[in-house]
C-alpha cells in the first residue's frame, strides 16, 4: 500500500473541516491558509472527496464544503481511497516486468501487509481524529471574518455654513473691501 502525501493532506483537511464545522459550511480557502497548502490543490481533493459522497459544497456567499456523514461513519480508508490512485498490488510502477519479478518472490508478504494496513485504516474513525485534535486543544469555532467583527465609526455629521460668512470663493469676492487706513 502507497499513501502519498495527497492522501495525507486530504485525511488532514477533511479533519480540520470536522473539527470547525458547527452548522455553517468551511471555506477552502480557510483550511488552505491553516494548513499551508494551495488553494487549487485542495479543491481537486475536495472534488475526489465529493464524488466519493464523503463531503457536499455549498456555493456563493457564506458557502463551502460539510460532511456528508456522520465523523464516525468515514474511515481514514475510505479518506485516502477517494483521493489514491492505487494498483492490485499497491504499487505504482513504471517497469511492470521488475514488478512482477518482486510480486512471484514475495507477493505473500506484501498482499498481506496491504490487507492489514487497510484494516488498521478502516478501523480509525474520523471521529477519533477529531477527538484527538480537540484533546490537543484546536480551536473549535471559526473566526468571524474582520469586517464583521471590527464595529464600524458612526458618520461624522457635516458641519452647518455659518451665516453671514462667505461659501466660495466667488461669494468672498463679491464682499466689500476693507480699506485700512
Amino acid at each position: 500500500m502507497r499513501i502519498t502525501t495527497r492522501g495525507q493532506l486530504a485525511v488532514s483537511a477533511i479533519t480540520d473541516l470536522a473539527v470547525r464545522q458547527q452548522l455553517r459550511p468551511i471555506a477552502l480557502s480557510t483550511i488552505s491558509t491553516r494548513l499551508g497548502t494551495s488553494l487549487s490543490y485542495l479543491e481537486q481533493l475536495f472534488s475526489a472527496l465529493r464524488r466519493a459522497g464523503l463531503v457536499e459544497s455549498t456555493r456563493g456567499p457564506g458557502g463551502g464544503y460539510t460532511l456528508a456523514r456522520h465523523p464516525r461513519d468515514i474511515s481514514v480508508a475510505d479518506i485516502i481511497l477517494a483521493v489514491e490512485t492505487l494498483s492490485d498490488d499497491g504499487v505504482a510502477s513504471a517497469n511492470a516486468g521488475q514488478a512482477a519479478r518482486v510480486k512471484s518472490m514475495t507477493g505473500e508478504l506484501w498482499s498481506t501487509f496491504n490487507v492489514r494496513v487497510m484494516e488498521y485504516l478502516q478501523s480509525v474513525s474520523l471521529q477519533e481524529l477529531v477527538a484527538q485534535q480537540r484533546a490537543k486543544g484546536v480551536p473549535v469555532d471559526e473566526p468571524e471574518p474582520v469586517a464583521a467583527v471590527r464595529k464600524l465609526a458612526p458618520k461624522p455629521r457635516p458641519l452647518m455654513a455659518k451665516v453671514g460668512v462667505p461659501n466660495s470663493v466667488f461669494a468672498l469676492g463679491a464682499m466689500p473691501i476693507l480699506r485700512r487706513r
